[in-house]
């Protein structure tokens, strides 16, 4: 599977409709973005299980705000709805790999228990 154009309309519902999704935030100007792009397609072709979507900054500049991108490329991992991964930087192939291993071996039922857990300990006591 080739990548995805993620817009403000899409990205959400890409996001939730499970599974796996990597996002690649992305500039044409951006240097590493341009460095990153064939390493981010050359595993989509690999994965055809995961969707990879990529969000151009530039012409969804309200959507990298929402997402509060700072830095380009960043990369962010989804499963199931939730974000498991969120990084500035271009990745090379065997860390990009890695990334993908440690996302398809998550436990997801542990994960929305600590984020359970971490919601109840920020509840204000009254």
């Amino acid at each position: 599977m080739s990548t995805v154009n993620l817009t403000a309309e899409s990205f959400e519902k890409t996001v939730l409709d499970g599974g796996i999704v990597l996002v690649d935030f992305w500039a044409a100007w951006c240097g590493p973005c341009r460095m990153f792009a064939p390493v981010f397609e050359k595993a989509s072709e690999d994965h055809p299980d995961i969707v990879f979507g990529k969000v151009d900054t530039e012409a969804e500049q309200m959507l990298a705000a929402q997402a509060s991108i700072t830095s380009i490329p960043t990369l962010m991992a989804f499963r199931d709805g939730i974000l498991v991964f969120s990084q500035a930087g271009a990745l090379p192939a065997p860390a990009l790999e890695q990334l993908i291993d440690a996302v398809e071996g998550l436990d997801m039922d542990d994960v929305r228990a600590q984020i359970a857990a971490q919601q109840t300990a920020e509840q204000p006591v009254s």
